[in-house]
Formats: structure tokens, sequence, C-alpha cells
């Protein structure tokens, strides 16, 4: 098996950048991406040799102070000075995953040469990539508009020398770490700070992390969902192709083909139904899970696009013989599909609540709250609290934060897209729906017990059986915390793909 990424001039497909999470590969520069970050530099420095023009920020201050020359003698101070006064995240570390993802597509956008950056600056990242010593990055601090300025400086600050590291699982200062791994800070040239700090790596990862969480969830969304559909005694009608083919949405007819798939041989979809149609938690499954697949693959095709992209600014074209400056660090695109997509997965939580809530509602021949004995056993009551208490919160969470802006930079930078805000509430709101999704499948499972001697399919037999070997049937009240997370933890580690 290949253990190495090669970054390259080539586009990153969604399974490159999902391998690279799992599996922790070894980075490596393709000769193209190395010969095109030193003759971007080559450029930069040839250009700077007795030139009188303004740059922004190469020979400028930053933001509001654009117009202030920097003397020649202090132009790479410049640089650190940047690193240093822009490292103010606050709030909660980044988790490690996403700051492995900032590193590799920061080091993906230097790569193709319109940044100005040093080879030996993009080997730094990669070293810290491969050696898994990763920078301390705080989750607030970045408006998603000038990029995502503090989380990147935080990101950048080891390269000088300065700031935390993650390493063999603890922290310590960067100065420690480079004693004990023989390790020398980079002398940073001209533009390098601003090069590392411009940028929508922060978002962007946050964005790819989600998606591929996500990925995982709607899947199991479907799997759960087609469980709930035997235990609550559903009927098939509403699955029906022909329904489908009369509307034209992609997900919706994928999800009703998919569900027909789960369904296919269980003795329990095949019994006649008394009732004449189901609730809309059931009988639109399709629709409301299909139209979260639809959002997906759009979010999708917005991210790919953007990790692959050059997102710092002022951008360099050796080839053209210009530097110019522009906005490409605007997350506006990230934020506005980051909401979108928040939105999409807590739909697929909120029907899933719903769902749980019909199981234990002592219909359709189920005992109340799943449990024998009810009054003397409580059983799956308070489970869909939880459920019904995250559904909420999740409401909350999708408020947009696309739609608010606010002025920075004495009004130099006065429209921002507060897509770091986008980026780690979405987080949030699928954790959220990690944790539905569980309670339902929990919940299904026990309904499906009750249904003795019936059976349903092969596959959701399978899970099922597979769920029993971690969380057994509940005959009488206990901790159902412990079920949970055993649930979580068997979602997480049993691959749907390969039911």
């Amino acid at each position: 098996m290949n253990n190495t990424l090669e970054i390259n001039l080539a586009a990153f497909t969604f399974d490159q950048v999902k391998e690279s999470i799992r599996t922790k590969k070894i980075l490596t520069l393709s000769e193209d991406a190395i010969q095109s970050i030193q003759r971007c530099r080559n450029y930069l420095d040839e250009k700077l040799l007795g030139a009188d023009t303004l740059f922004y920020g190469i020979n400028t201050g930053f933001g509001f102070l654009q117009d202030v020359k920097i003397d020649n003698h202090q132009i790479e101070q410049l640089q650190y000075n940047l690193l240093m006064s822009h490292a103010c995240g606050m709030g909660e570390y980044v988790p490690e995953n996403i700051i492995r993802l900032m590193l590799l597509l920061k080091i993906k956008s230097l790569s193709y040469g319109f940044s100005g950056v040093q080879t030996a600056t993009v080997s730094f990242l990669q070293q810290m990539y491969n050696h898994n010593v990763l920078p301390v990055v705080y989750t607030q601090g970045s408006l998603g508009a000038s990029g995502d300025l503090a989380p990147l400086s935080h990101l950048s600050l080891p390269i000088i020398g300065m700031g935390e590291l993650w390493f063999e699982g603890k922290i310590q200062t960067a100065a420690k770490t480079f004693t004990e791994l023989n390790w020398q800070p980079v002398a940073l040239k001209s533009k390098e700070g601003l090069a590392l700090i411009n940028g929508t790596q922060f978002m962007s990862a946050y964005g790819i992390y989600c998606l591929a969480k996500a990925e995982s969830l709607l899947k199991w969304a479907d799997i759960i969902a087609a469980i709930s559909y035997d235990a609550f005694s559903c009927t098939l009608q509403p699955l029906h192709p022909l329904i489908h083919s009369i509307r034209k949405h992609k997900g919706q007819q994928q999800t009703a083909e998919t569900l027909l798939k789960h369904l296919a041989g269980s003795e329990i979809a095949q019994t006649v139904k008394k009732q004449v149609q189901d609730p809309y938690s059931f009988r639109c499954i399709p629709q409301v899970h299909g139209a979260s697949k639809d959002v997906w693959n759009n979010v999708l095709n917005v991210f790919l696009d953007e990790i692959n992209s050059v997102t710092d600014n002022p951008n360099i074209f050796p080839e053209e013989d210009m530097i110019l400056s522009g906005g490409n660090f605007h997350g506006q695109p990230l934020a506005l599909h980051l909401d979108f997509l928040s939105i999409a997965m807590s739909e697929l939580a909120s029907i899933s609540e719903r769902r749980t809530y019909q199981l234990i509602s002592g219909q359709r021949g189920l005992p109340l709250f799943l449990v024998k004995d009810a009054g003397l056993n409580s059983g799956f009551m308070i489970p869909q609290y939880t459920a019904a208490g995250m559904v909420s919160e999740n409401k909350q969470l999708c408020t947009p934060a696309s739609v608010d802006s606010i002025s920075s930079s004495n009004n130099q930078e006065d429209h921002v897209s507060m897509g770091a805000n986008a980026a780690t509430k979405c987080l949030r709101v699928i954790e959220n729906v990690e944790k539905i999704l569980a309670i339902e499948l929990l919940s299904a499972a026990q309904a499906l017990d009750f249904r003795r001697p019936q059976q349903s399919s092969v596959l959701i037999e399978t899970i099922h059986a597979e769920l029993r070997k971690r969380v057994s049937f509940n005959e009488k009240d206990r901790v159902l915390h412990d079920d949970m997370m055993k649930t979580i933890e068997f979602m997480r580690t049993c691959n749907p793909d390969k039911k």
C-alpha cells in the first residue's frame, strides 16, 4: 500500500483528502511543484531589487496601514511582526485532525507558485505534517475575510521558532520541541508572512472534515431509517419507484432506491399492514434525506474548488510580470455553503428524532417506551429527551453566520464572511447529528426485538446482530448513557459501505 501523498499541480480529489485524514500519509512535493514555488520566489526577489513601487504587504503595512512604506532593510522583520501580532486566537483547541488538514491545504495552496514563498518554508510545513508535530491553533479569532488570520498565524508561528506545538501527546513550546528534534526555524523573506496567514485553510479544513463526517452519517441515516421502518411496521408503498420517477431530485430517487435495497427480503416489510399511510418521518424519508444529500453534493463541489485554489493576497504572476492585490482570501463561498450544510444535516437529525419519538409512543404493537413493565421502568423515554434537546440546539446553531458582517481594520475590511464561525458551528451540528442518529439506532434495535419471531432483511439483521454484540437488549432500566456511547462507537467503527 502506498503510504505517500504527492503534492503536485493536479487537483486534490475528495478521496485523497479523506485518505489523508484516515491513514496519516507522508507528504511529498513533486518536482513541478518545487519548480513553481522557486520560480515565483526568484521573480519576487528580482522584482524588489531597487524597486520604488509599493506592493501591498511586501513593502507596505497591512490592512488600514496599506499605504505605509516599509524600508527595504525592514521588509523581513515585517513578516515576523505580522505573525506575532496576528496570533490572537482564543477559545478551544482546534482538533488535531483539522490542524493536519490545515497544514495539508496550506501546503497545497502555496505549491501552485503564486504566493512568493521559499521552498524552505513549504518544506517546513511538510516536515511538521509528516512528523505529526502540530501547531496549537484556537477556534476563535477569524472573521473569515482577510483570510483566517489568527488561526493561520498560530499555525505558522513554529516556522519562526515561536508558538506552541502538540508533540507526543502534550503541548510544549516550539523552542523546546526544536531542541529535542534538532530542527531549525526558517528565516522568512519578504511577503512570506502574509502568504502564510492570508488564506481560507481554517474554514476549508473544517469544511472538508465536516463533509467527510457527514458523508458517513448520510449513509448511516438511510440504514438506521430502514431499521426503524421495519421496527415501526411501515408500508413500502412510499418507496415505490413510480412515485420518485415523477419528481426529478436525484437525492430523493437515490434514497428511495437505497431504502428498498436495505429492506429487500424483509419478512416484516412484506406483511400486510393495517394502516393506509405512515407518519411523515417515515413516509417522507426519501424527500428529506434526499434533499440533505443534494446539498452535501453541492457543498462538496464548492470545497473541492476551494482547496485546489490559491487564496492568499497579493498574488504573483511571474509569466505575466504582475503582482496583483485582490480578495481571494474572502470566505463568502465557504460561509454560505457551511451554513447550508449545517441546515441540511440538522434536518437529517430532526426527522430522526421524530422517528425515535414514534417508536417509543406505544403504537403498532410496540410497548410504551420500548420496555417491559413500563411505569416500573422508564425504558427509552429519556434518550428521546436527549435527542430532542440536541435537535433544538441545532436549530439555534443553524442561524446563518454568513448573513452577519462587522467592520474591522479601521473600516478598510468593511465586509467579512464570518465563515470561521460557520465552520466551527457546522462541526458542532454534525457531532449532534451523530448522537441523534445513534439514539434512533439504539431505539430501533430495541423495537425490532419486539417484532420477533418475524425477521427483517439480511442487511438489517446483520447490523442488528453486530450492534447486539456491544449493546444487549434492554430488559429493565439501566444507565442508558453507556449504551448510547457504545452505539456511537459502533457507528464509527462499523463501515456502512461494507454492509
